[in-house]
């Protein structure tokens, strides 16, 4: 029975969860960047780097189940080299972060708030973007879409939202 017990430890320190959320305002004219991939609307999302909202929600989980602090801490808006960078080479840099610690990605669960525009079509293309980036199989990388029903900035059109939940374990 001990043994079972202590197994059961072993597997669970090798299973990490973590959740990540990220949030950025939409203004007229910018391009609208989400999982790598730019959709065509009349308005984007700002921020210091490409504000890819999504990719930036996975980083935080990603960082999040191994401890590492946040987007902010190893990505800071602060730095000027950062200005306008592809999200896609954060994400890649913090793949590469959790596994200095020994960790590789299980599977990433994702939800993406926008009232407007639809992004369904842009799934596929943002999965294998995404799953490239983290160099794990399309499979694994789930994005889904929802509006928020016209309410909160998301609904009025204001700014777009993106949660994401990812398991790690340990090589």
């Amino acid at each position: 029975m001990f043994s079972i017990f202590v197994r059961f430890l072993y597997i669970m320190y090798q299973l990490r969860t973590g959740f990540g959320f990220d949030v950025h305002p939409l203004v007229e004219g910018l391009p609208l960047v989400l999982g790598g991939v730019v959709i065509p609307h009349h308005k984007g999302a700002t921020g210091h780097s490409d504000a890819d909202t999504l990719t930036h929600a996975i980083c935080d989980a990603l960082l999040g189940a191994a401890n590492m602090g946040d987007i902010g801490v190893h990505f800071p808006d602060s730095d000027p080299s950062l200005k306008g960078v592809d999200s896609q080479l954060l994400l890649r840099e913090t793949v590469r972060l959790i596994a200095s610690k020994g960790y590789r990605i299980g599977n990433v669960d994702t939800t993406v708030c926008l009232q407007k525009p639809k992004i369904c079509t842009w799934i596929p293309q943002m999965t294998e973007t995404l799953a490239a980036s983290m160099n794990i199989v399309p499979d694994c990388v789930s994005i889904k879409a929802t509006t928020t029903e016209r309410l909160g900035f998301a609904g009025r059109e204001e700014g777009v939202a993106a949660y994401a939940v990812v398991l790690i374990h340990k090589e």
